[in-house]
């Protein structure tokens, strides 16, 4: 659970396969294009970009909802259907990386592919059928990334602060504090609950009674606050008011709901600050509803509509172990993690 305290900041290492690969001179980097796959248990996700004075600029980017978790809870692997599925995205990632003329790349994999008996097979099928070399990641890493990714927007204030990533297979917690060079880490815990194992250990159950709907929603809840219980009981309690930053589909929808836009918008939604009770009050609304309800929402529909629960339930117990007033909101993450590690990479080359 406990790692070494460490900052978080871009460090080398880059993609799988480049190691001992000659950098190329400084002037040249901000010509080069760099990429960042994230294949997770329900989604895959793709960035491309170029270097920029503040960072990275987006030229491209892609995402689809695979749910390559999708029954992984039952039998122990990943199915047929959700290979293709996994494998169709990919395809598309592979086209865009060739079209972008992609100088370096690095794609990982998370809680499906570490979990299932099969993951190792399903890596080498992608290779073989895509090209794309997936770096099936340890949950550290996971939580390392991820950090990297969205510190920028962790919210201003002294003392430690929980950072978490609501996945489809795991939710990683960390607790940083905040340094001039970065985000250092104290402490991380990934628990095996996301919004695909969640709802998957609650029998996948698209019920269409509110009440039964609510009972799994505690049920839910029950489970995730188990699973963080002996995690919990190593925080401190903070002296200065607690801060909390989120990343996930979970956070960026239900703050969207809490903004009432009609669609998703990115620009109003990533370094959203939103205080904790509306999102709690948007989580208690949302699992009295039944599916077929849920999928009319704005920023949920289809398919999301039997997954958002799930994450609702995780939201709250996090909420409940690190009583933050306010809760930032990041729709950035392990992809933007990727990209600044590569380019920070060559950048101290």
């Amino acid at each position: 659970m406990a790692q070494e305290a460490a900052t978080v900041r871009p460090r080398a290492g880059g993609a799988p396969g480049t190691q001992g690969r000659k950098p190329p001179p400084r002037r040249d980097i901000e010509r080069r294009t760099y990429a960042a796959l994230d294949l997770g248990t329900n989604n895959c996700r793709l960035l491309i970009a170029r270097p920029s004075p503040e960072g990275f600029v987006i030229i491209d980017a892609f995402s689809r909802i695979v749910r390559l978790g999708e029954g992984l809870a039952t039998s122990g692997r990943l199915s047929d259907a959700a290979i293709e599925r996994a494998i169709a995205a990919l395809t598309i990632c592979a086209e865009k990386l060739k079209r972008r003329h992609v100088t370096l790349v690095r794609s990982v994999a998370t809680e499906a592919c570490r979990q299932a008996a099969n993951g190792r097979d399903f890596v080498q099928r992608v290779h073989a059928e895509t090209g794309i070399r997936l770096d099936v990641i340890n949950p550290g890493e996971e939580a390392r990334l991820a950090v990297l990714g969205c510190q920028a927007l962790l919210p201003q204030g002294e003392g430690p602060a929980l950072i978490f990533d609501i996945g489809g297979g795991s939710t990683e917690l960390v607790l940083v504090e905040t340094t001039p060079e970065g985000c250092r880490i104290l402490d991380w815990f990934s628990a095996p609950w996301g919004v695909v194992s969640l709802t998957e250990a609650e029998g996948g159950r698209r019920s269409d009674d509110s009440a039964q709907a609510l009972a799994a929603y505690q049920r839910m809840k029950a489970r995730v606050s188990g699973a963080f219980a002996d995690f919990a009981a190593t925080l401190p309690r903070p002296e200065a008011p607690p801060r909390l930053l989120g990343t996930s589909g979970t956070v960026t929808t239900l703050a969207s709901l809490h903004l009432g836009l009609p669609a998703y918008d990115r620009r109003a939604v990533d370094g959203l600050v939103v205080p904790v009770d509306a999102m709690r009050d948007i989580g208690t609304r949302l699992s009295h509803m039944t599916v077929a309800e849920r999928s009319r929402v704005p920023c949920i529909g289809n398919e999301r509509a039997d997954l958002v629960v799930a994450g609702c339930a995780i939201l709250e117990a996090i909420m409940d172990i690190w009583p933050a007033a306010r809760l930032g909101v990041a729709d950035r993450g392990i992809r933007e993690g990727i990209l600044r590690s590569l380019i920070a990479r060559d950048l101290r080359a």
